[in-house]
């Protein structure tokens, strides 16, 4: 079913400026986000497994990593703001069949996010030891979180290639490779993170150096594949000498500081949220983040849709198909809500069991059921803002969406929250999120439907 040969002969189409039908449209939006929710849920599959096998190594040792996991997640999502400000350009070129300028943006993109990666490790390092105290961390976890942040920014330049390789692939219409190397990254993270923590006995620094190992080779393998295998970007294809384009890291600042601003906005957001939570008890802090933790099954295939969206509009724009860009960003955004909507429906059938098997006690399993059922309302909006934002990046408009993100955010789920919480508990605080994620959502539809995103590119 999934034919590479198909989708890349329909994604020709794209590029010769021919008709697609709607069932030949409909297929290339399966068949490329397809591979990428397989990914998403693989990942969050192999995360169950990981944290499982860090759990037992004690509470001490589990708190050390969670205390610094949102700042990982913090600068992983940088580095992906910084690989798309190239990605989309790409996308761009391929569309308009300018294979060579593409390979010159991804000759530039490696230059630039590498040395940016080499400054960000460099920054990690020097803040690793302190980093766990800013964070709120006591004397008993703070050397664990540090010899695990300190192994993480080490590998940050492999994590920045591995990202700018995933979506410069991704750009080109390839979505499998990706998607192979993030399924086999999170295999090796289990099998390493085994040998190290169980065999070696070496705790924290084991499950730092699986994490670490797991991420060099899958990160050397999407290299490879992008800089030698991809047929329009090995860039072996090219006869000229390089020359620098000023013009190309322009652009891709104009998108990728946006998106950058938005990661390090919406990571305190989550903070914030947090701090609502705390007080509320220690069943309502554990149900909530056994919560959200079963919700992100959910949403995984908003975020496959999600990237093939950016692909198809990426390159849509670079072939001057203004009517196809808008069709594919209706079909995509239409997808996306479709199948998290049914999606919202098995997480409220079977919120009993997905809390279940995170947790038998049952005041966190009768806070967490109640608080799934009510996000599950929000699935469809929450797919909305997904894709609807994966559209405007394809198109390279990232500056007002990224507002819109941390408006709805900041204003009104923290502010709803923060009015809820002290009387509904948990469940208000759940209320909210559905109420701002509805909003999020429809503010993006009417965007993506009033065509401003293009009207900027």
């Amino acid at each position: 079913m999934f034919s590479i040969k198909k989708s890349d002969a329909l994604l020709e189409m794209i590029r010769d400026k021919r008709q697609m039908t709607g069932g030949q449209k409909m297929s290339l939006i399966v068949w490329l986000s397809v591979p990428g929710i397989l990914a998403q849920i693989t990942t969050v599959l192999m995360f169950y497994i990981d944290a499982a096998m860090v759990g037992h190594l004690g509470a001490k040792e589990s708190a050390s990593i969670g205390l610094i996991e949102s700042s990982t997640w913090l600068f992983g999502s940088i580095t992906n703001a910084a690989a798309m400000g190239f990605a989309v350009q790409v996308a761009h070129f391929i569309g308009a069949n300018d294979f060579v300028k593409a390979r010159a943006v991804f000759r530039h993109g490696i230059l630039c996010t590498l040395l940016f990666s080499l400054l960000m490790a460099l920054f990690g390092v020097t803040i690793c030891g302190r980093l766990p105290y800013w964070l709120g961390g006591g004397s008993e976890i703070a050397g664990d979180a540090t010899i695990y942040f300190f192994v993480f920014m080490l590998i940050m330049p492999f994590f920045q290639l591995s990202t700018l390789s995933g979506a410069m692939l991704k750009s080109s219409g390839d979505m499998r490779i990706p998607s192979i190397m993030s399924i086999l990254m999170c295999v090796l993270d289990v099998g390493f993170n085994y040998v190290f923590i169980f065999i070696f006995h070496l705790g924290v620094l084991g499950a730092a150096m699986g994490t670490a190992l797991s991420v060099i080779i899958g990160g050397l393998g999407q290299v490879y594949f992008a800089v030698f295998r991809n047929k329009i970007l090995a860039l072996r294809k090219d006869r000229e000498r390089f020359v620098w384009n000023g013009g190309y890291v322009l652009n891709a600042m104009k998108i990728s500081l946006p998106m950058a601003a938005q990661s390090l906005l919406m990571g305190g957001a989550q903070i914030v949220s947090t701090i609502i939570v705390a007080p509320l008890g220690i069943f309502a802090i554990a149900a909530n983040s056994f919560a959200v933790t079963a919700e992100s099954l959910c949403y995984m295939p908003g975020y496959g849709i999600g990237e093939a969206a950016t692909t198809l509009i990426g390159q849509s724009i670079g072939a001057g198909q203004h009517a196809l860009t808008k069709s594919f960003a209706r079909m995509t955004i239409w997808l996306g809500m479709s199948v998290m909507a049914f999606m919202g429906v098995l997480m409220y059938v079977f919120a009993p069991e997905m809390i279940g098997f995170l947790s038998p006690v049952n005041e966190i399993r009768s806070l967490g059921i109640t608080v799934l059922r009510i996000e599950a309302f929000a699935e469809p909006f929450f797919a909305a803002s997904i894709v609807g934002y994966s559209i405007c990046v394809g198109a390279g408009d990232t500056l007002r969406p990224a507002i819109m993100n941390l408006f709805s955010m900041w204003i009104v789920r923290l502010t709803l929250a923060a009015m809820l919480a002290p009387r509904y508990g948990l469940p208000g605080v759940w209320f909210a999120m559905a109420v701002e994620l509805t909003f999020r959502g429809t503010i993006f539809l009417i965007r993506i439907y009033s065509g401003k995103w293009l009207k900027e590119t």
